[in-house]
């Protein structure tokens, strides 16, 4: 058991070119990487391995995904080659019983939603890490849950990283000209932050039916930016501080919030 409870978190993680930039979200990543206990282990949740069913990659030296197109070189020619931990897959299938696990030797790794923020975090890639899929086929709450069910690692030095968009809508983007957010995605964003701590049964949760919001629907034509928060969210006691590290919605129509929880 470690002595100190590790926080569990979501960041916005956006473009790609991240990895690359210098801006106030790298810059806050880094600072979270320099100022919070350092983790034993990670468990890196990422809207890009979106799967029917769940996975944990389970190899020893997980490669580094570069799933995405028409971006510099640079990017391609960067890795992040942090060791695995079959251990931590392990412990993963024992701690989601009985949601089955398949514990992934070779298809997956690690994908820009997951190397992607942790790379300004922890740089240096010596921090033992696995990441844990999406299952589509279930609804929110159940994504919650599962959250929940993770919350024991905390408490064993291991970190939570959920990564995703709570905005996320490309087609709407504003590729070009002045970022000025949508209303819609404004709303959005707000309604998020201001039910970060509502207590209640996980069925009524407004952020498990954020899809009643007016804007849920333009904000997350798709779930899998928004689901990644449900899973850091469901770790928190109930009591521990939530906090917002960095804020903010680029191109219009893409939140870079990022929470932290404890």
């Amino acid at each position: 058991m470690s002595s100190v409870r590790m926080p569990a978190l979501f960041l916005g993680h956006g473009s790609p070119m991240n990895v690359l930039e210098d801006n106030i979200y790298t810059r806050v990543w880094r600072l979270l990487g320099e100022t919070l206990p350092r983790p034993k282990a990670i468990v890196a949740i990422s809207a890009h391995w979106y799967t029917r069913g769940t996975g944990v990659t389970a190899m020893a030296a997980p490669k580094t995904i570069h799933d995405f197109g028409g971006f510099p070189q640079a990017l391609y020619d960067t890795h992040y080659p942090a060791p695995g931990s079959p251990a931590l897959a392990q412990r993963l299938v024992e701690l989601l019983s009985p949601v089955p696990v398949v514990q992934d030797n070779e298809a997956w790794g690690f994908d820009h939603g997951s190397w992607g923020v942790l790379i300004k975090m922890y740089p240096d890639a010596d921090i033992p890490m696995v990441q844990l899929s999406i299952d589509s086929t279930k609804p929110a709450a159940w994504h919650l849950e599962m959250g929940r069910k993770l919350a024991a690692l905390r408490e064993e030095g291991v970190m939570l990283v959920a990564s995703g968009n709570v905005v996320h809508n490309l087609r709407a983007a504003r590729w070009q000209g002045e970022n000025i957010p949508y209303l819609w995605a404004t709303s959005f964003n707000d309604f998020v932050k201001a039910n970060l701590t509502w207590q209640g049964e996980a069925a009524a949760h407004p952020l498990v039916n954020y899809l009643d919001h007016e804007g849920g629907a333009l904000a997350n034509p798709t779930p899998e930016h928004y689901l990644p928060l449900l899973y850091a969210l469901g770790t928190w006691d109930g009591k521990e501080p939530v906090t917002i590290p960095v804020d903010g919605i680029e191109m219009g129509s893409l939140s870079m919030l990022s929470v932290q929880v404890g």
